[in-house]
């Protein structure tokens, strides 16, 4: 897989360096200068590539890897096109560096293709068991695994509700792999110790104490092994850090927006002459409550019927907000509430008031997102989905919050460009999630063990 990197690194790097060297005569070195060119674009291309993911063959699917690939292709490129214009000391034309990236991505498509091939072959899929309690998470967890069938092969889901261990051995015995969901601590515990014991490759779906004691760091006291939490979240310095470059990036989108924020609201005001802006509660730091700045993409009084969250095709979308919403338009507004200190520009998203009271009710840790402020952006907008189950968004903001520097806000903002064009990470809710508003969806049923 090395090698089959190594060819994707230079298939790209050639492509770009031919068109430099016959197209772009004035931004050529007479001597060892342009080894340095090239040597810059080929960090600048693995920058990108590992900022995205896009050597993750195997862990991401085939269109995702092809994306990632073809972002980091694309502002390569044109930071390279920035360097070639300051050695040759004017703007230079851009033409055949665009059919350069264009025959680019068609390498890339091959490249992709033919290493997920390889990929495979070297790493087959091993027979999966799914052991889980006596919630719905297991079944949900099925779902998600099967959509990569050359990557997961799920063959059973086992529940550990009223079974014995060695029932529960017998089972494991029979499978290459295990997928362990949330359940009894004690139960996992001695799952997790078997499959140890018989070199299974496991996966664990992580609790809200797992995730903070993944960040923990170890310590010796005397001849004792101990890790040491430090559960403090943000520092005072970070958070002051933290704001400056709040203050600075929202002032600067907000400069560079502007021309946004004169033709959106005139094609609001065109459709239905409702109001421009659309303001809500929502929950940011230490439960303190806001007002949340978005451009209307909805009708006017689209929740009088009560809170509803937006589902897939919602009739209440109005035509400008079908345009703006994919795009994430709407949110733009926010940037004001970050200049006055309500949001930051990466955290945890801000909640409905009414969702806070109904996730807390069912997962009491999820108060734990609010040690900092609501974000623009953040782990759970970039890595999840609109319709991520409480659960996870939790599980993700916990990661953020614990693991949390300047330069993880950076990649953070780096990636959110790169779900701006995915149309499901904006996937909205069905009809039946609604009728769930509780979360009642991600808890199994008695019903439904059958």
């Amino acid at each position: 897989m090395v090698i089959v990197k190594g060819l994707v690194l230079a298939c790209l790097t050639s492509s770009f360096v031919d068109t430099w060297q016959n197209h772009y005569p004035k931004a050529l070195f007479s001597k060892n200068g342009n080894y340095v060119v090239v040597l810059s674009y080929l960090i600048f291309l693995i920058a990108f590539i590992q900022l995205y993911g896009g050597f993750r063959f195997g862990v991401y699917r085939l269109h995702e890897i092809i994306y990632d690939l073809s972002l980091a292709t694309i502002f390569s490129n044109f930071v390279m096109f920035l360097e070639l214009c300051l050695i040759a000391r004017e703007l230079l034309f851009p033409v055949p560096l665009i059919f350069c990236t264009f025959f680019q991505i068609v390498l890339i498509f091959l490249c992709s293709y033919c290493a997920n091939v390889i990929y495979f072959r070297l790493y087959p899929a091993l027979k999966m068991l799914v052991v889980f309690g006596e919630d719905k998470e297991g079944f949900a967890l099925i779902d998600k695994f099967t959509k990569i069938p050359e990557r997961f092969k799920i063959e059973k889901g086992f529940s550990v509700e009223g079974k014995t261990p060695e029932e529960i051995e017998k089972q494991i015995d029979k499978y290459d792999a295990v997928l362990i969901t949330d359940f009894d601590k004690s139960i996992k515990d001695s799952v997790l110790r078997y499959c140890y014991t018989k070199r299974k490759r496991t996966y664990i779906l992580p609790s809200s104490t797992d995730v903070v004691i993944s960040t923990a760091d170890p310590i010796q006291v005397f001849d004792t092994p101990v890790l040491l939490c430090h559960n403090r979240g943000i520092t005072l310095e970070q958070a002051a850090i933290k704001r400056f470059f709040d203050i600075l990036l929202s002032t600067i989108g907000l400069i560079v927006t502007s021309p946004i924020f004169l033709l959106v609201p005139l094609f609001i005001k065109l459709e239905d002459k409702g109001p421009v802006f659309y303001k809500q509660n929502r929950v940011t730091k230490d439960g303190k409550i806001f007002n949340i700045y978005k451009f209307r993409s909805m009708i006017v009084d689209a929740d009088k019927n009560g809170a509803r969250k937006a589902e897939n095709d919602d009739d209440r979308i109005t035509k400008t907000g079908k345009i703006i919403r994919p795009l994430r338009i709407d949110e733009l507004p926010q940037l004001l509430n970050i200049f006055f200190g309500d949001m930051s520009l990466v955290g945890p998203r801000p909640e409905r008031l009414q969702n806070v009271y109904d996730y807390t009710n069912l997962y009491p840790d999820f108060d734990l997102r609010h040690r900092v402020k609501a974000g623009l952006t953040g782990y759970a907008q970039v890595y999840g989905k609109y319709n991520t189950a409480p659960a996870d968004k939790l599980k993700m903001d916990l990661m953020y919050i614990e693991k949390y520097s300047l330069i993880l806000d950076m990649k953070l903002i780096a990636i959110t460009l790169k779900i701006l064009f995915l149309r499901e990470s904006t996937q909205g809710f069905t009809s039946d999630d609604n009728k769930n508003t509780r979360g009642a969806k991600y808890i199994e049923k008695e019903d439904d063990k059958k």
